[in-house]
């Protein structure tokens, strides 16, 4: 118990950073996840308040990962509303959160996690680049003042038909003056609270950059209030937390699912979606976060998706949104030094405190100051010197790179990894097209030595190889260091053994090739 709370002042440090970070997230994909008609029960904002609750503070118990962050995720979105309007029910598809848990639970146990280390690095630092650059575009109508899209929204295209880059151009138009001050101004404080001089200021050392600005944003604010009308903040642009004056008041909070909806099959296919894509979030996420950790700690997978299942399942219960673990969240911790996952543990603790305690002081807080810290998480994320260092790592890295940031720009998360993955696979297959065997040519003989591996990834080099064979020569194939061989790669070598070596004259060998093998070969020459 000693040893986990041993880095306790980093991690409530960093969990300090984390909730101010997530505040805002969790309030705008609750905002979003109620802009459905004609629903039974449609969730409040505090849905996504539960889910940031819940993310921080039950699956950072369960969880494995020192420094990944869970919580409602933007990338769910529009899976929550088609779920929701397809049900028609609130309490329904807090039903299929439920169910979705359980199904995380159980891949959990059958060791699912492994999917994760079969993404290239390239594409997860193309992920980590783009979500940097999204967060810059999409936070700074937020630092003047102009908020008519909820905070959190990843896709390009947006629900009210605007896009990422349009939205810039419309917020030229609600320029607040007064947020433009206080959104610079923090810019500032939180650039030069980096500086590598101001971490030596013991004084200061350990207060958050965040919190600074924070508490300044809404200490000028009042300024403005009382001095100056001009550059007034209107309640609009502040944070909106609703305040719970009563026991009554705390108990709407929560939703309770409808489970005469079991009999729904839509249910079961909205659970198996959102299983699918809240898991394959997360482990993505997990990735992204071991890279980023400078103990580079490796997070156990299939621990983090039973912790993932357990929070849907509770997220689910109380009126919640799913939650998975996010990246900027996650990154957010680890730049603001945070150590254990007890800074997890601490932002939930604080979201569920502000909920209940301090909403009315939260409420004075400008989104401008919030939108500020969000631009320098992003900021961190792509950074010029990791372009400069996936160039110089060449083409096989830098394209599925960049192609990965591309997409997802212009789509959204998930398409736009899609697209990264497509792009490193074909550079997988060429590199496996190439490096399949070693050629050595002498006058009138060619031999052939096999790589370790030779699966049906190699069929197409090799057939190539066999079809450049030139007539009346000797080719001797060499298997001294293969130890296994693919069925397709052997049916090609003893069709050209039987069929195309004779066409040509060619003196064929197969040497040095171990008895299982052999006695493969001889199998499948029989049913030829």
């Amino acid at each position: 118990m000693n040893s986990f709370f041993k880095t306790w002042r980093n991690d409530f440090s960093a969990g300090i950073v984390v909730f101010l970070v997530a505040l805002p997230l969790c309030l705008g994909i609750g905002l979003a996840s109620t802009s459905v008609e004609n629903i039974v029960g449609l969730p409040n904002i505090f849905a996504g308040l539960i889910a940031g609750v819940i993310g921080g503070i039950v699956v950072g118990f369960f969880s494995g990962s020192k420094l990944g962050v869970s919580g409602p995720a933007a990338g769910l979105i529009t899976i929550i509303i088609a779920s929701i309007s397809s049900l028609g029910n609130y309490q329904g598809f807090l039903l299929a959160v439920v169910i979705s848990g359980f199904i995380q639970l159980i891949a959990g146990y059958m060791k699912a996690g492994v999917i994760a280390g079969y993404v290239p690095s390239s594409v997860i630092k193309g992920m980590l680049a783009a979500i940097g650059i999204t967060l810059i575009l999409k936070e700074i109508p937020h630092l003047v003042g102009y908020d008519a899209d909820f905070i959190g929204d990843e896709s390009f295209i947006q629900k009210d038909g605007h896009n990422t880059l349009s939205e810039l151009l419309y917020a030229l138009n609600g320029i607040g003056l007064g947020s433009l001050l206080i959104g610079f101004l923090s810019l500032i404080i939180l650039i030069i609270w980096d500086l590598p001089f101001m971490k030596k200021v013991k004084a200061i050392d350990k207060i958050p950059g965040a919190l600074v600005v924070v508490v300044l944003s809404i200490l000028f604010n009042v300024v403005f209030n009382s001095f100056i009308p001009t550059f007034k903040i209107s309640s609009e642009h502040l944070v909106q937390i609703p305040i719970v004056k009563s026991f009554n008041d705390f108990s709407s909070l929560f939703t309770f699912p409808d489970f005469s909806f079991l009999s729904n099959p839509n249910v079961y296919a909205i659970a198996i979606t959102l299983a699918l894509v809240g898991s394959l979030e997360t482990l993505l996420s997990v990735e992204a976060t071991d890279k980023l950790d400078p103990e580079k700690n490796i997070t156990p997978k299939n621990q983090e998706l039973k912790a993932q299942g357990i929070g849907n399942i509770v997220s689910g219960l109380i009126g919640g949104l799913p939650v998975t673990q996010v990246i900027v969240r996650s990154s957010a911790n680890i730049n603001s030094g945070g150590k254990s996952k007890l800074s997890t543990i601490f932002h939930g603790s604080l979201l569920l405190i502000s909920i209940l305690l301090i909403p009315s002081i939260l409420n004075l807080i400008p989104l401008a100051a919030l939108g500020a810290v969000l631009i320098m998480v992003g900021y961190k994320l792509t950074k010029v010197s990791l372009f400069k260092q996936m160039f110089a790592l060449g083409q096989e890295q830098f394209i599925p790179f960049i192609l990965t940031i591309v997409g997802v720009l212009f789509t959204d998360l998930l398409k736009g990894i899609g697209i990264g993955m497509l792009v490193a696979i074909f550079y997988i297959l060429k590199s496996n097209y190439k490096n399949h065997f070693t050629k050595k040519q002498n006058e009138n003989e060619t031999i052939i030595t096999l790589s370790e591996e030779v699966t049906f990834l190699n069929k197409s080099g090799i057939q190539e190889m066999l079809m450049n064979v030139l007539p009346h020569t000797k080719l001797v194939i060499d298997g001294s260091k293969c130890k296994s061989i693919d069925y397709d790669v052997m049916e090609l070598l003893f069709e050209f053994q039987n069929h195309g070596a004779k066409n040509k004259a060619v003196d064929f060998q197969l040497i040095n090739f171990n008895f299982n093998i052999l006695n493969y070969g001889s199998l499948l020459q029989k049913t030829t």
